[in-house]
């Protein structure tokens, strides 16, 4: 088997980050000895974070076992997660801006044995269905728990609590058509093709600022404000198509925004 060196486009910073909380996860269990360092269990999950590569890739260039680079990675995971902003965090932040946006994305997974729950009529393909609030300037204050990607954008919104939540404190915010029905205080664009002048005024407005998916650009050319508030998630190759068991997908994504918030 051939071994080659490969470069990960993340700075120090963040790998320092990482394995100073696996080094105070260490200490917190008692750890003696394992067969990698906190610095290379660190650059061994980031490069699975970022780059998505697999186990048996992992394996053969950190010179392990397989299942070394499961458990490393497993736990890494999990000490990332563990501060990822909860809903009562989310919403003192929330609560602080003018209005926050609420956007939906589906993360492509592989076929499955179920994959009836998971398939994604408007995607068309398997996945699971993530919420994510942002704030005015496109940065992400917290990701939901993964659902499977059937799941309608409002439907998994209500589910989390946060429509009821936005509502309770009194906070605007604003989404596309998929959240349609969602009440007060939404705010989204008119549906149909004879609007009038100031719907179309409205619709023009609302589209400068609410989140795309990576790469969209509004008519005319010009960026959308907030457009990259998925590319943090999006930008990962490892959630360009995950292939690993759906309960572990919530884990990863929190961890994968902690990491970003920890960069920025």
């Amino acid at each position: 088997m051939l071994v080659y060196p490969s470069s990960i486009d993340l700075s120090d910073h963040t790998l320092r980050y990482l394995a100073g909380r696996l080094t105070s996860r260490r200490q917190e269990i008692g750890t003696r000895w394992r067969r990698l360092a906190p610095e290379r269990q660190a650059l061994l999950a980031l490069a699975r974070l970022r780059c998505g590569d697999t186990y048996a890739q992992l394996a053969a260039r950190f010179g392990v076992g397989i299942a070394t680079v499961f458990r490393s990675i497993g736990e890494a995971v999990d000490v990332l997660a563990a501060p990822a902003p909860s809903p009562v965090e989310a919403m003192k932040a929330i609560r602080m801006k003018a209005f926050v946006i609420l956007d939906g994305t589906l993360l492509p997974i592989g076929r499955i044995a179920a994959g009836t729950p998971y398939y994604s009529g408007k995607h068309k393909r398997h996945g699971m269905n993530i919420q994510a609030p942002t704030d005015p300037f496109g940065r992400l204050l917290r990701v939901s728990p993964a659902l499977p990607g059937a799941t309608h954008d409002l439907t998994a919104a209500r589910g989390h609590g946060i429509v009821d939540a936005l509502a309770e404190a009194g906070v605007k915010f604003r989404a596309d058509k998929a959240y349609q029905g969602a009440g007060r205080p939404v705010r989204m664009p008119f549906r149909g093709r004879r609007l009038k002048r100031w719907q179309r005024r409205h619709n023009s407005s609302h589209a400068k600022i609410l989140p795309r998916a990576l790469g969209f650009a509004r008519a005319g050319g010009g960026p959308i404000l907030g457009e990259q508030a998925m590319a943090p998630l999006k930008g990962r190759r490892l959630l360009r198509k995950l292939r690993c068991s759906t309960n572990r997908i919530t884990d990863d994504v929190k961890a994968v925004l902690v990491l970003h918030h920890a960069s920025t």
